[in-house]
């Protein structure tokens, strides 16, 4: 007997692929992507003409640039979707064997725009930075060992990981990025607690993470700073994690107004890691918590679905994939209301920037691909079949 892994939806034999996608596809996950997209291009109209004319552009030039690269997420997302859990493991595990490449090789042609870290390759029109891409194959790779490892005489995965893990993490801080080297760490740390990994295991992650933590702020003037500002009971009125919270606290409940807030004009990163202020300045919280729900929406929806799941690969791909999408929400939000010490990050879809736009596109498209309704043995069936 089958049944559908997420509803009760029929796939008919010989059913073009549109139809079969729009039936199977997690609509409700689609129209909360969709509508984090276009808020985010409404913010772009207010967050993005002070910088443009800061850097003698038109008034919307990074607006039109954020809904060309929005429009190619889009598409990357719907066509990744399309696939099937084999083909994105073996889409996945490709591409994380160029994504290492690409970040292994900024040491020597990567660039810093003049922000101390080598993080970016310049295209001239354009720049790429490969940690945004790495992340979510770097997921569906660990999700491939880790499963493996789960097979009779399967290899050794789980240390396979780790070890990847850890090379992939000295790249990122020797950039340094210890933002997404904190990413990349929780994503592992998921994929591996849901496996089942040994509680002491992750215990040796937490003593190894916060050992790391205090090699940074001893070793970093930049982060000790960003980390005793954090701490400070008073905020530096000059700073941006003052902007925003001041923003923030103008906005109320309805907002100043569009176009009427002032926080844009004077944080140089309004339209990216403190997108969320702009909105709650000119909008007030009613949009800040639209927002937060439609985050929820992605991040709830994708895991009820993936506990349905019986593959293993695809369950803890599809949980390293939502762990990591709502962290990176959680840590940008939390930044701009002083809840986390201030690391550049963008907000999923909303906030301004090519190469997480389109890497956040491919990443949601993997995990629409792993939820989709689609049939599969009963769980009864599935044992009986192990033990022939």
């Amino acid at each position: 007997m089958t049944e559908m892994a997420h509803g009760t939806v029929l796939v008919q034999s010989g059913e073009a692929i549109l139809p079969r996608w729009w039936r199977t596809v997690d609509r409700g996950t689609l129209a909360a992507i969709l509508a984090l997209f276009l808020i985010g291009l409404l913010l772009g109209f207010a967050a993005s003409p002070p910088l443009a004319e800061r850097n003698g552009h038109d008034p919307f030039y990074y607006v039109t640039r954020q809904a060309v690269f929005g429009s190619v997420a889009m598409v990357a997302m719907v066509l990744t979707s399309m696939l099937s859990p084999t083909q994105v493991r073996r889409l996945g595990v490709l591409g994380f064997f160029g994504a290492f490449a690409a970040l292994a090789l900024l040491p020597v042609f990567g660039t810093d725009f003049g922000q101390g870290a080598s993080r970016w390759f310049s295209l001239g029109f354009a720049s790429v930075q490969p940690s945004e891409f790495l992340k979510p194959v770097f997921v569906i790779f660990t999700a491939w060992l880790v499963s493996a490892s789960q097979q009779i005489n399967g290899p050794p995965g789980k240390t396979l990981s780790l070890v990847v893990t850890m090379i992939i993490m000295g790249f990122l801080v020797m950039q340094p990025d210890y933002g997404q080297a904190a990413l990349v760490l929780f994503a592992w740390a998921v994929i591996y607690f849901v496996a089942g990994a040994p509680i002491w295991i992750l215990g040796l992650v937490a003593a190894m993470v916060s050992g790391g933590g205090i090699l940074a702020y001893s070793s970093s003037e930049h982060v000790a700073r960003r980390i005793d500002g954090f701490l400070s009971a008073e905020v530096d009125p000059n700073t941006q994690l003052a902007y925003a919270a001041n923003a923030i606290r103008e906005g109320g409940i309805f907002g100043t107004g569009l176009g009427e807030g002032s926080v844009k004009w004077t944080l140089p990163d309004a339209h990216t890691d403190f997108i969320i202020a702009v909105a709650a300045e000119e909008y007030g919280v009613i949009l800040v918590l639209l927002i937060i729900a439609l985050f929820s929406t992605v991040v709830l929806r994708g895991l009820f679905r993936l506990m349905k799941e019986r593959d293993p690969f695809t369950r803890l791909a599809g949980t390293g994939l939502v762990s990591l999408f709502a962290l990176q929400a959680i840590i940008n939000m939390g930044v701009a209301v002083r809840l986390l010490p201030a690391k550049g990050m963008t907000l999923p879809f909303v906030s301004y920037g090519g190469s997480s736009l389109i890497a956040t596109g491919v990443a949601v498209g993997m995990l629409l691909a792993f939820t989709r309704s689609r049939p599969q043995g009963e769980i009864g069936d599935i044992l009986l079949h192990r033990h022939r």
